[in-house]
């Protein structure tokens, strides 16, 4: 067992020989759009994110499905499993079986088994200083989908906000492999800085983040100033914000959408500084059109410092 319970990452790994290591995750919930189709593509892409985390190739999955059979129509299920099953494709992916449940609510995921060298594994606090942190997706899903809840954002915002969760982390992976990058992880329920703090505990550095650098969302900061922030995002800052050190210029606002927790948010790289704008570029180069340097790795104490 090269990373398990002990270390609390993206994925769990297990060494098979000195060439190969399996990935593997497991992560279902309920519905966050009301489209069954968009849900399971959002469910599958959320899923296999902590493979492409890890640094590795997703092979395998299985599906996890909760549903309520005596008051919701099968046929639902189906646009379920088929969103789930188009994204596996995407992803090259085969899937191999799963399990079902009767529940009083519907649930899906998949549990997924990747490949990656036991030598190329990318835990996530393994920062080094000097290092540049780069974000591969904008910010905002958690106050967005709040907003679509409520009735207040309009169809255009909607679909963005469904595709950019729907959009698998593979580019950003493969992208990253051609750099010298020392830690990864995925943006999600945490929120940026829940899982910023994540790898800067126990690492014995700090980072620093320029909000003008981080991408956000259109509207996101509209929504926010509106007071429709999720629930988690007071937790998230409830459980962190020791670690954190705002600049007296980052308002309320901005704070609530840097604790936003994200669904299937982007990834979270750490990378030689040298090869921060050049990783940057390619990304963007492969499609990856949010990417942006948003800080650095500091030798200095575990805090996060936001200007």
């Amino acid at each position: 067992m090269l990373i398990g319970l002990e270390r609390a990452d993206d994925a769990g790994i297990y060494r098979v020989n000195d060439e190969l290591a399996l990935i593997q995750t497991v992560d279902f919930f309920t519905p966050i759009v009301d489209d069954p189709y968009d849900f399971g593509r959002i469910a599958a892409a959320n899923a296999l994110s902590d493979v492409y985390a890890m640094g590795g190739v997703p092979k395998t999955a299985m599906n996890l499905v909760a549903f309520p059979v005596k008051t919701m129509d099968l046929s639902v299920l189906r646009r379920v499993l088929e969103g789930g099953i188009a994204v596996m494709r995407e992803a090259e992916v085969v899937l191999i079986g799963g399990h079902s449940i009767e529940d009083a609510e519907l649930k899906y995921g998949l549990s997924v088994t990747g490949f990656i060298h036991p030598d190329r594994v990318l835990a996530k606090k393994n920062l080094r200083a000097g290092d540049a942190l780069v974000l591969t997706k904008p910010l905002g899903t958690g106050i967005i989908n709040t907003a679509i809840k409520g009735g207040l954002a309009s169809e255009a915002i909607a679909a963005l906000v469904t595709e950019q969760m729907a959009a698998l982390n593979r580019a950003a992976a493969e992208t990253m492999e051609a750099f010298d990058v020392s830690a990864c992880t995925d943006v999600t329920g945490f929120g940026l800085l829940g899982h910023l703090a994540e790898m800067v505990n126990g690492s014995g550095l700090g980072v620093r983040i320029s909000v003008e650098r981080v991408p956000i969302l259109a509207e996101t900061l509209d929504f926010a100033s509106m007071g429709l922030v999720p629930a988690g995002a007071h937790r998230n800052r409830e459980f962190r914000q020791h670690m954190v050190a705002f600049a007296p210029a980052i308002d309320a606002v901005m704070q609530d959408v840097l604790f936003d927790p994200q669904t299937s948010g982007g990834l979270l790289i750490s990378v030689a500084g040298a090869q921060g704008e050049q990783l940057v570029t390619a990304l963007r180069q492969a499609g990856v059109k949010a990417a942006a340097a948003i800080g650095e790795v500091v030798a200095e104490e575990e805090k996060i410092v936001v200007t």
